[in-house]
C-alpha cells in the first residue's frame, strides 16, 4: 500500500453524510477483514502493502453485510455517549445493582455495597467515574466467568492454560496458542446461554486452532444449539451500556 494509504485513509468521499470508513495496515494480517465497532465506526484491517483497488474491490463485495452490522451497531447505543447508569443489570449471572453516586474528595471508585454499587469520589470527573465503573465490571467478570469457564471446561472434559478478563470493543473472546483465553468483561451483559456457548467456542479452539470443519464439528457436538446462539451473541452488542464500551 502507497504511503499515501498506509496507516488510516478515508474510504469513502469526504463530500458524502455519512463518516468515512478507516483502513489499518498490520503486520499480523494475513488477509483483509473488516470491522465494526459499537456505533457504526468501519475499519478495515489489511496486510502491509495490500493496494487500495484491492481494498476497494473487498468493501464492494461485503457492503451490504457492512451495511446491516452499522445499522445494528448505531441502533446499541441510544443513550448519551457520557450516560452514567443508575441501575446495572448483569444478565449472566442474574444480578441487579442499584448505583448510588456519593461526591467526596479523591478519584471515584466503584464499590459494592450493601446490595448495591456506590461510586465515591470527585464526581466532576465524569471519564474517571466510567472508568472507576468499567473497574469494578472487569473485576467482577473476572470473579464470576473465570470460575465459570473451569466450571463449563471440566464438564467438557476440555482444559486451557489459563484465562484472562478483557474489555475488549470488537472480541467477545480469543484463544491464542499457548492456550489462554481471553473473555470479555461485556459478557455479563449477555444470556447466561449465550456466554457457556462463547466459552465452548474457545475452548474447542485449544483442539482446533482454527475455524475448520473439525473445529466446528467439535464444536456442535460439544453445544448443538450453537447456530442459535452465535447468531444471538453477534447481536449481543445491543445489550452493553455505553459506558462499559466507551
Amino acid at each position: 500500500m502507497s504511503a499515501q494509504v498506509a496507516g488510516q485513509l478515508a474510504l469513502l468521499d469526504p463530500a458524502q453524510s455519512e463518516p468515512a470508513w478507516q483502513v489499518r495496515e498490520s503486520q499480523r494480517a494475513r488477509r483483509l477483514t473488516v470491522r465494526v465497532f459499537p456505533g457504526g465506526r468501519v475499519e478495515i484491517v489489511v496486510p502491509l502493502g495490500t493496494r487500495f483497488r484491492t481494498v476497494q474491490q473487498f468493501v464492494s463485495r461485503h457492503r451490504g453485510w457492512i451495511d446491516r452490522k452499522v445499522e445494528e451497531f448505531r441502533n446499541t447505543l441510544t443513550e448519551a455517549p457520557d450516560a452514567l447508569p443508575d441501575v446495572v443489570w448483569l444478565q449472566a449471572v442474574a444480578r441487579q445493582f442499584e448505583v448510588r453516586y456519593v461526591e467526596a474528595p479523591g478519584v471515584p471508585k466503584a464499590i459494592e455495597r450493601e446490595g448495591g454499587l456506590q461510586v465515591r469520589g470527585n464526581l466532576s470527573r465524569r471519564p474517571l467515574v466510567r472508568h472507576a465503573l468499567q473497574r469494578w465490571l472487569l473485576r467482577t467478570a473476572h470473579a464470576q466467568l473465570v470460575p465459570r469457564l473451569e466450571s463449563v471446561a471440566a464438564a467438557h472434559g476440555l482444559s486451557f492454560a489459563r484465562a484472562q478478563v478483557r474489555r475488549q470493543r470488537t472480541r467477545w473472546g480469543s484463544c491464542s496458542r499457548s492456550g489462554t483465553i481471553s473473555i470479555n468483561a461485556c459478557l455479563l451483559f449477555q444470556p447466561a446461554d449465550v456466554v457457556d456457548y462463547l466459552f465452548v467456542h474457545e475452548l474447542a479452539h485449544t483442539v482446533h486452532l482454527n475455524h475448520s470443519r473439525r473445529f466446528w464439528r467439535l464444536v456442535e457436538r460439544l453445544e448443538p444449539r450453537w447456530h442459535a446462539l452465535d447468531r444471538e451473541l453477534s447481536r449481543g452488542w445491543r445489550h452493553v451500556p455505553h459506558w462499559a464500551i466507551g
